[in-house]
């Protein structure tokens, strides 16, 4: 009954756009590191806390040091293929129920499993550039550069083109974003409460009627869905694509 009544939904729907949350990370085992015993240990290690190192200004003045946290406790993370929950939201896109996802995970997820029209809001590690000549880089040239990444043609360091701490999201992003919740006929958030950053964002932009949030765990905003499904993106998205027939 779950999966059905989801999936009538979604095929109701002429557009549907995901707010895709923490918890997908999570589900894909992918650290937490910027809360409990992640946190703690990246502190331990570098010395400064992961708000710190992983800030504009610490990018500014320690780049070496940036970049042996961002190696090792970043990148290293891209061996992790995405969960299966991500491969089920492409499948739902590739079959015409998704049309856009928005996110703040900047692991390129998404896209990594098939998804086509992704916003990342925070950009993507996958994204990389000289700030003096614009070259670009792909994600392997940082991971095996030694020591600060420099340009080939002006030896200017080079600048993933994420959203650190103490930065602001472009408003061009922003903007491209809220116009996606706006048109939405539903609003799937998925892994995450309708509190947290992502949502607190861009919910006000939309709407609908039919603001659909899939999350494990309880929370006391979950009164403002039309409706609210406590379970993990993988079991309820799986159900919906049992129902359609894989």
């Amino acid at each position: 009954m779950l999966g059905k009544t989801l999936l009538d939904i979604l095929k109701e729907s002429r557009y549907t756009t995901v707010l895709s949350g923490f918890g997908m990370l999570l589900e894909s085992g992918y650290p937490a590191i910027r809360d409990g015993d992640e946190s703690y240990d990246v502190e331990l290690k570098y010395g400064y806390s992961v708000e710190e190192i992983f800030s504009s200004s610490f990018y500014s003045t320690r780049k070496e040091q940036f970049y042996e946290f961002y190696r090792s406790e970043i990148l290293k993370m891209l061996e992790k293929p995405p969960g299966k929950c991500f491969y089920e939201m492409a499948e739902l896109e590739k079959r015409g129920l998704i049309q856009s996802v928005i996110t703040r995970r900047i692991y390129g997820l998404p896209q990594r499993a098939g998804c086509k029209n992704v916003i990342n809001l925070h950009g993507s590690v996958y994204d990389n550039y000289c700030p003096h000549c614009g070259k670009e880089y792909p994600v392997d040239y940082i991971v095996n550069s030694a020591r600060i990444p420099l340009c080939e043609v002006c030896s200017t360091p080079i600048r993933p083109r994420i959203c650190l701490f103490g930065e602001m999201v472009d408003n061009r992003i922003i903007t491209k974003a809220a116009e996606e919740v706006r048109k939405a006929d539903v609003l799937l958030v998925l892994g995450t409460n309708l509190k947290t950053y992502l949502c607190s964002q861009l919910i006000d932009y939309y709407e609908g009627d039919k603001l659909v949030l899939i999350n494990p765990e309880k929370h006391f905003s979950d009164k403002l869905a039309d409706v609210a499904v406590h379970k993990s993106v993988e079991d309820a998205l799986g159900e919906i694509l049992k129902e359609l027939g894989e």
